[in-house]
Order: structure tokens, then C-alpha cells, then sequence
């Protein structure tokens, strides 16, 4: 009996400090939250207290994000062209589509490690991203809409009435706060936890392979000038010596800048989580990394402003181009690309 006692008196403590506990975390989905920038990485150029990260925030953000109500015939939405298991660019088709099958004229970006990104585009034509999201929107081969038609469409749905005051506090949606909501959810979209990053925690029990690590020298010699570790990319604008597709005639940078000396040139990709974000280049011309590599090493056209890291040529040996491949891929962050905090979110 006097054992019963005690059996009941323990579980009687432990309830009491579970319940104390849990009343010490504060669970209010209002509150702000800590963006977490990565250890060795450097600090975001977003600005945070102007949009601070809330839960609820995050999660409209990921609700208008998967949502076809965006465009103007209700079929497509971000993630049509920006897929979370393929670092959140498509890999169907080398150029995006959007409504009624129209066909756009460049590869989607990946979305990822937004916060440290500048610019946006392909060309650098937006300048932040709140604001990125008005490109496809309004794009006639994207969404083919118009934002304040987007928001009278989530003003009169119930659904986004609720989420909006669960967020903002009040169920009036504005152009504003609609974007700050995206923005919300994609500046969550952080990669910083592939093979290469865990090596360089210095994790236990986590090594480049031989071919791997051939493969890492081969890169800091020759691609680190413009993929800079750890975001690998500077975030800089290059002519990389492509030839100039004829039906497309995309001549880059200086559709923004107009300034001739920009011609042909296009952003310096990310290259985390390449093995996964094909097809490559602005118009997704190569659909493997071997022919990106070929093209580096004996494909550059020696425009008038080739960057200047590629002038002369880049030598690259059959066995070198299969270590700097091997290497790219320890780039592939598969807690990122399954993390299902990112996808479809359930009703």
C-alpha cells in the first residue's frame, strides 16, 4: 500500500514539473523569432526589423506560396516552378512555364539562402525581396495578374481572412503584408547542413573521400573566384561565354542596366545543392553537370567582356571533371530538400 502511495505521489511530481515547463515555454505564434544564421557564415543583408520572423507570419507565407490563387487563372503557383525537393526550382522543362502552357524565357533560380542575396533575377532587376515576388505575378508567360486584383481575391476568402488576423492581427489584407508574408516563408529556406558544411564543422565521422577531395582543390583552384565559399557565389553579374541563344536573344544585365558593357552577362549561381537543380545556365541548357563541364573547359566563346576568371581556358582533365563533380555533389543538403516544414502544407 505505502508503495502505491509513493508511485502516485511521483507521478503526481512529475505531472506538476511537466506542466510548469510547459507554462515556461512561450508558445505565442505572434512572437518574434531568431533567424539563425549558420556558424562561419556571414551576416544576411536583409533586414529583419523591418519584417520580423513570427511563426504565423512563416507559416501564411507558406500557405500564399502553394497557393494557384496567385495568378489569374487559378493554375499556377510559386511552387509550380519552385519545387522543394529540387531546391526549389523545377527540373521538367528548361525554361518556366506558367498559364495556359505559356512558356517564359529563362530557367528558374533555387530559392535558397535568400537572406544573404542582394538582388534578384537572373539580371539583378529586382532589388529586394519583398518586392520579388511582383515579377511573376505580373509576368504575361508567368501568372499573368495583377497584385491588386491578387488581393481583392484573398480579401473576400474566408480562409486567408483568418490567417491574416492570426498573423497581422487584423483581417485586412494589404500588398504589404502579403508580400512580407512570402518573404517570410522563403527567407526560411536555408541550406547550410550538406556534406561539405559538416566537414567543415569538423563533425566526427564525416571525411571527402579521395576523389572528393581532389575534386574540392580542383574547385578552390579554379571556380572559388565567383562561387565563394561558404554561399558559393559572389553574388556578381558574368558573361560565362555562352553563345547566344537566337530564339531568345536574352542579353542579360544590360536589359537593367543598359549599359552595352553588361551585355550577355547573368548572376553567378549558387552551386549548393546542384546535383538537384538541373537543368543549368539562365535558358537551362545543359541538363547534366558533365556538359557544364565541357562547356568550361572547350566551349567558352571569347565575348568582348568574358569574365575575366575564364579568359584563356579552363583546363579540366576527363578525371578532373569527375573529382570537381564528385565534390559538387557533397554541396546536396538532404535535410533541406525533405524537410517537410518547406512543403505542400496541409489543410
Amino acid at each position: 500500500m505505502q508503495n502505491n502511495y509513493l508511485q502516485w505521489i511521483s507521478i503526481a511530481m512529475i505531472v506538476f514539473i511537466i506542466m510548469a515547463c510547459a507554462r515556461s515555454i512561450d508558445l505565442n505564434p505572434k512572437k518574434n523569432l531568431i533567424f539563425d544564421v549558420p556558424e562561419g557564415w556571414p551576416q544576411p543583408v536583409y533586414n529583419f526589423s523591418k519584417n520580423p520572423l513570427t511563426a504565423s507570419k512563416i507559416a501564411l507565407g507558406r500557405m500564399i506560396f502553394y497557393d494557384p490563387i496567385l495568378s489569374r487563372d487559378s493554375t499556377i503557383s510559386c511552387a509550380s516552378c519552385h519545387l522543394s525537393y529540387t531546391a526549389f526550382t523545377h527540373t521538367d522543362h528548361d525554361l518556366s512555364h506558367g498559364i495556359e502552357d505559356r512558356i517564359g524565357t529563362r530557367n528558374s533560380l533555387t530559392l535558397t539562402n535568400l537572406a544573404w542575396s542582394p538582388a534578384f533575377m537572373w539580371d539583378g532587376a529586382i532589388n529586394h525581396l519583398d518586392m520579388q515576388s511582383l515579377a511573376p505575378i505580373s509576368h504575361s508567360a508567368e501568372m499573368d495578374f495583377d497584385i491588386k486584383l491578387v488581393i481583392n481575391r484573398l480579401n473576400s476568402n474566408l480562409r486567408y481572412q483568418t490567417a491574416f488576423t492570426e498573423a497581422w492581427g487584423s483581417e485586412l489584407i494589404t500588398g504589404e503584408r502579403f508580400l512580407k508574408s512570402i518573404s517570410q516563408f522563403v527567407l526560411t529556406l536555408v541550406t547550410s547542413n550538406s556534406k561539405y558544411d559538416r566537414i567543415m564543422r569538423s563533425e566526427a565521422g564525416v571525411e571527402f573521400t579521395e576523389k572528393e577531395q581532389k575534386g574540392y582543390e580542383q574547385f578552390k583552384a579554379k571556380c572559388a573566384s565567383c562561387h565563394v565559399e561558404p554561399l558559393f557565389t559572389d553574388y556578381s553579374y558574368q558573361n560565362n561565354g555562352l553563345t547566344v541563344d537566337s530564339t531568345l536573344n536574352d542579353s542579360g544585365r544590360m536589359l537593367v542596366t543598359k549599359n552595352s558593357i553588361d551585355s550577355l552577362k547573368f548572376k553567378v549561381p549558387s552551386l549548393r545543392n546542384i546535383e538537384f537543380s538541373y537543368p543549368y545556365m539562365h535558358d537551362g541548357r545543359f541538363r547534366r553537370l558533365k556538359f557544364v563541364m565541357k562547356h568550361y573547359s572547350n566551349g567558352l566563346v571569347e565575348h568582348d567582356n568574358l569574365a575575366e576568371q575564364l579568359r584563356g581556358k579552363i583546363n579540366l582533365s576527363s578525371d578532373e571533371r569527375v573529382e570537381l563533380i564528385a565534390f559538387l555533389k557533397t554541396l546536396t543538403d538532404k535535410e533541406f530538400l525533405f524537410n517537410k516544414s518547406f512543403t505542400y502544407p496541409k489543410p
